[in-house]
């Protein structure tokens, strides 16, 4: 067993030039700038592409969001089923997605369960903006991904901030890099009791927006626990195409994959081509290093 083991590790290490490789060849069609970074989980083999330099996250950042309120609930400081009270002023503005704003035009009451479903599952700006108040904002997610050990990710900004100004959306990076350690965190329930980081993971793999991105490409009825972060367009570029996630693979063992598409000049469906691409480069390079080097 240990034998196979090692034979493993050696071939995912035999073939990170190749990946790599691939990497820069997809990043041509991306018309901007791509960050990748993919690791195993179980054995921590990464490959990078651009993996220390900043990204602008838009909602991404939802998810060490909701990781830092899980971790309030697990000190017994929120409750699940304790209510908020979501008023017409809290809302994000016209322009940005809010199911819940669209639903309940004169505010609602929602719980801290259904506020992490609406900013985890259907990527609500409205109840991202609840739950970073519940954090003790900005501050309140840096001190929690300090505490996980995690580095390279910067959260200043509220939904609210980034609609108003554009350049604020620049604000709120993370490395590549990063962003798959928040991935490894989430899977190895660091900073999370294992009832947060299960409830978590569900919500990330019902995740309704990026069909066509991380799982694009991938075999039918992979799970995919992801997170995906979309800025807007001005004079032809988009801001942010972006997909993070937790793919399960064959074997059971896990592949965390960031990808960032930033200031990109090509349309949507192409930076979301571009995104699923990598993911089933990685997903091939991942499976790959799972089975034995023939003799």
């Amino acid at each position: 067993m240990i034998q196979r083991f090692l034979t493993c590790v050696l071939a995912a290490v035999l073939s990170l030039p190749g990946l790599h490789k691939e990497f820069e060849e997809i990043a041509q069609d991306a018309n901007g700038r791509l960050g990748v970074a993919v690791m195993l989980l179980e054995s921590r083999e990464t490959v990078e592409l651009r993996g220390d330099e900043r990204f602008p996250m838009h909602s991404v950042y939802k998810l060490p969001i909701a990781m830092a309120v899980l971790r309030r609930v697990d000190r017994g400081e929120l409750q699940l089923d304790q209510t908020v009270k979501v008023e017409k002023t809290d809302f994000v503005r016209k322009g940005m997605y809010s199911p819940i704003r669209d639903k309940y035009p004169q505010g609602a009451q929602l719980t801290i369960a259904e506020l992490l479903r609406y900013a985890v599952a259907e990527s609500d700006g409205t109840a991202s903006d609840e739950l970073l108040n519940l954090t003790g904002g900005a501050r309140g997610v840096m001190l929690f991904l300090n505490d996980i050990n995690v580095s390279g990710v910067n959260v200043v900004n509220s939904e609210k901030e980034i609609g108003r100004d554009w350049q604020t959306q620049y604000e709120n990076w993370a490395t590549p890099k990063a962003a798959v350690e928040v991935l490894a965190a989430l899977q190895t329930s660091r900073g999370l009791s294992g009832e947060s980081q299960a409830f978590l993971l569900k919500l990330a793999t019902e995740s309704i927006p990026g069909a066509k991105r991380l799982k694009g490409q991938l075999p039918a009825g992979t799970v995919v626990a992801h997170k995906t972060g979309t800025g807007g367009t001005r004079d032809g570029i988009t801001s942010a195409t972006n997909d993070i996630g937790i793919i399960t693979l064959p074997n059971g063992t896990h592949l965390a994959v960031a990808v960032f598409v930033s200031d990109s000049s090509a349309d949507e469906a192409t930076r979301e081509s571009v995104i699923a691409r990598i993911a089933k480069a990685a997903w091939d390079w991942a499976s790959s290093a799972q089975q034995p080097a023939t003799k």
